[in-house]
């Protein structure tokens, strides 16, 4: 099985869409989704994630099952010293880094910003979905592997969110998600590939051949978007902080 899961292009949050830039990102994307055979397309229940989608779905004469639980990642919680957070995701990294359970993928949610903010029960019940969306694709979650009750060669497509994409990596890679969140950048309209391996009878484990790709922007002569990422050095004043 092949799962690709697709962050929405450039997004306009004030009306919850795309921005011009969006749409042609988006646009872009259908020529490299449209050779694969892809046999189902789940889509967050989100403006920008839908119309991200839409170009494609056109394009493959699909339509999109949207399921509630891949929106953006839900995260109101206060930092340490009294501010309110709503991004798991933000946080300076001397900050996150000074916190040692951040990094243990079970023990990350404990800190009491977190505990207190349920972070963990929106954790959980995006993972609990999630393990039965690929139980239905042939993949049952046992331990830290999956059961290949009805291996197969299907790919599967998800349109979301990055944060909301950190926390499905977590489950199939077994890491902390602040780890992912703090440590990787998917951008606008990027593609993330991950493919079954069962090297024992019945044995899965998801394995990521791709993370963020976006070689189909360069095909099309764009860049990635800048968002979601920050400063490359603190004098670039004219880029996010």
């Amino acid at each position: 099985m092949k799962l690709l899961i697709i962050r929405h292009a450039d997004p306009d949050y004030a009306i919850d869409s795309l921005t011009e830039t969006g749409w042609k990102e988006a646009a872009l994307l259908v020529p490299r989704l449209e050779k694969l055979d892809i046999r189902a397309v789940y889509v967050s229940p989100m403006g920008r994630a839908r119309d991200t989608a839409s170009l494609t779905l056109k394009a493959l004469g699909q339509e999109a099952q949207v399921l509630p639980w891949l929106r953006e990642y839900r995260s109101d919680f206060t930092f340490p010293n009294g501010t309110e957070q709503n991004r798991c995701w933000d946080w300076p990294p001397a900050d996150w880094t000074a916190e040692p359970r951040f990094f243990d993928r079970d023990a990350w949610c404990l800190p009491d910003c977190f505990r207190n903010a349920g972070i963990r029960q929106e954790y959980d019940w995006v993972i609990e979905n999630f393990d039965a969306l690929l139980a239905k694709h042939g993949y049952v979650r046992e331990g830290q592997i999956y059961r290949a009750q009805q291996p197969n060669h299907d790919t599967v497509a998800l349109f979301c969110h990055f944060g909301l994409e950190c926390v499905l990596l977590s489950r199939l890679l077994n890491v902390s998600p602040m780890v992912l969140w703090h440590g990787t950048c998917a951008s606008p309209s990027s593609v993330t590939v991950l493919t079954t391996e069962e090297r024992q009878d019945g044995v899965a484990y998801f394995r990521m051949s791709a993370f963020g790709d976006t070689s189909h922007l360069y095909a099309g002569g764009r860049e990635p978007s800048f968002a979601g990422r920050f400063c490359e050095t603190y004098a670039d004043t004219d880029q996010r902080h």
